[in-house]
């Protein structure tokens, strides 16, 4: 009669003479994150709808950040208050793209910016600035077209509604803004930014507290965000404030 005989337990790997054992939790941690990018890369280039408007890239609601290099910004006085001003630099992803996402090298955009430009003198040469806006893409060229989608009097119109828009909205009453945050007390406005609202309710606004300009705050999943601004309860209050002033 033959007896069974068990086969020797296979010997786990060592690393310097200590056993190592494969974390399957790991493993599949890192197997989600691909299986994420793969989906992101997938997803990029796919056809999506936004109110009625076809369109692909990014899904609306994600984000973009960037790192600028040293760029060279000049500026050319035409009136007491109005300038002329130029900008031009390499900006770089913070991160990397999905492997397969995103247009081909040598595709261009053509771009509209409205945007807050706050500025703080440091010194007899040097300024904090920082800007909180909004940019419109009036056009783009793809790498392998001479022409760009829209011609260049389209483009005009479309810039026009654009800027009608917004003026609408800005002779529209905003929502007033009254509160105390650790012991100051804040009076300004919110102007909703009207292509975030849908029946009644706003996503984003335009914030002007104490004759200054804070930038847009975002409604969030948990909360509201402001960029630029590291206190959340701050933030969180102007939130409430809006809240609390929007018609119920």
């Amino acid at each position: 009669m033959k007896t069974a005989t068990k086969k020797p337990a296979a010997k786990k790997a060592t690393k310097g003479g200590t056993a190592v054992t494969k974390n399957p939790v790991k493993k599949s941690a890192v197997a989600q994150k691909k299986a994420v990018k793969e989906d992101l890369s997938k997803t990029y280039n796919e056809f999506k709808e936004f109110e009625g408007q076809q369109y692909t890239g990014m899904t609306i609601g994600r984000s973009h950040k960037w790192n600028y290099d040293a760029g060279v910004w000049k500026e050319t006085k035409i009136t007491p208050d109005l300038w002329e001003i130029s900008y031009a630099v390499t900006k770089r992803r913070a991160g990397h793209a999905p492997e397969g996402s995103g247009v081909p090298v040598g595709t261009e955009y053509h771009w509209y910016i409205m945007a807050h430009q706050n500025v703080r003198k440091l010194n007899a040469n040097d300024y904090t600035t920082s800007l909180a806006g909004l940019k419109l893409k009036l056009a783009h060229k793809r790498a392998d077209k001479e022409k760009w989608s829209l011609s260049g009097k389209t483009q005009r119109k479309h810039l026009i509604e654009f800027l009608q828009e917004m003026i609408a909205q800005l002779e529209k009453e905003p929502a007033p803004l009254d509160f105390t945050y650790n012991e100051n007390h804040y009076l300004g406005e919110a102007i909703p930014i009207g292509q975030t609202c849908h029946d009644g309710l706003c996503e984003e606004y335009d914030i002007i507290l104490n004759d200054a300009s804070m930038g847009i705050i975002r409604r969030m999943k948990k909360g509201w965000k402001i960029d630029g601004i590291e206190d959340k309860k701050f933030v969180d209050a102007i939130g409430n404030a809006i809240v609390e002033s929007s018609p119920k």
